[in-house]
């Protein structure tokens, strides 16, 4: 059973997905950008609905959700800890990717008690310098430049595929679904205003990030897994690999021939990777990988 729901947070109401009608619950978390929750968890949103309730929440001013909000790591931590209060679950699981992945981090550093594990994609907030946040910056910096790229990048599948080279390890390879949420993304209109406002907020000139949780990553207490395309060009795989490092329970799962998308691009090895580590009520499954959780286990990477 699929569908989809509206949540008031403060001034801001927050559409999400929702799928599943029992076990435990897990929310998932999009990223910035050209994203929401179908574009980023299309397939895991299905992958887990057969044994956890799931919900992919929207971002305000992405999607179907409306707000005026400062668009901030610290914002979307509030607008998490509100969705989560609507629910009737003292704890839930959290998956977020890039963006997604730092706001979840932010919020299960700060509730570590009503999160039972966490998962980060690709995560923004593990590090202190983002290499490609100059080319961003001066990119938006330009008026009108922003829109027009998006207008021009939606033209067909062939042009959403030149942007996406910038974000996947291989364009040319990815199914053509994927290629049209994206385009779908880029036609809407207002879609990169929110965008735009995290890049002013969250990243400098320097490549200086704003949120960086790095020091606090010995004091989480949840149980992580760290999922990093090897191929990834924006958020650098080593962030993911000191994580797991640093967080005493954790367990590092690199990805081989995938960039910074990977739920949509290698969406089979990425759900399986998640259904291993997620808590599991309704059933015995035999493990792929071992569940020994020791500081910076790393998967096999295939």
């Amino acid at each position: 059973m699929t569908g989809t729901g509206v949540a008031t947070i403060g001034d801001c109401r927050i559409a999400y997905r929702r799928a599943g009608t029992s076990g435990p619950p897990v929310v998932l978390c999009h990223g910035a950008g050209i994203d929401d929750a179908t574009v980023s968890w299309r397939h895991t949103i299905d992958a887990l609905a057969d044994d956890y309730r799931v919900y992919g929440i929207d971002w305000p001013e992405y999607g179907n959700s409306t707000g005026n909000v400062t668009h901030t790591i610290d914002t979307y931590v509030d607008v998490l800890e509100g969705f989560l209060e609507t629910l009737p679950d003292e704890r839930v699981s959290l998956a977020g990717i890039s963006m997604g992945g730092g706001a979840a981090l932010g919020y299960a550093l700060r509730n570590p008690d009503r999160v039972e594990q966490l998962a980060l994609v690709d995560s923004y907030g593990l590090g202190g310098r983002l290499p490609s946040a100059l080319s961003w910056k001066l990119f938006a910096q330009v008026p009108g430049l922003t829109e027009f790229g998006k207008i021009a990048a939606s033209v067909s599948n062939e042009t959403v595929r030149m942007v996406l080279d910038s974000l996947v390890a291989d364009s040319a390879a990815l199914p053509e679904p994927f290629v049209e949420d994206v385009r779908q993304k880029l036609m809407e209109p207002g879609s990169i205003k929110a965008f735009k406002a995290f890049q002013r907020n969250e990243l400098s000139m320097n490549g200086r990030v704003a949120t960086n949780f790095v020091d606090e990553l010995e004091s989480l207490l949840v149980p992580t897994l760290l999922v990093h395309g090897k191929r990834d060009p924006l958020v650098p795989v080593e962030w993911s690999i000191r994580a797991a490092d640093l967080i005493p329970d954790a367990e590092l799962d690199l990805v081989k021939n995938c960039g910074h998308w990977t739920p949509r691009e290698r969406p089979e090895r990425f759900n399986e990777s998640l259904l291993e580590w997620l808590p599991d009520y309704q059933r015995v499954r035999q493990p792929q990988y071992p569940k020994a959780r020791i500081p910076g286990l790393t998967r096999a990477s295939y």
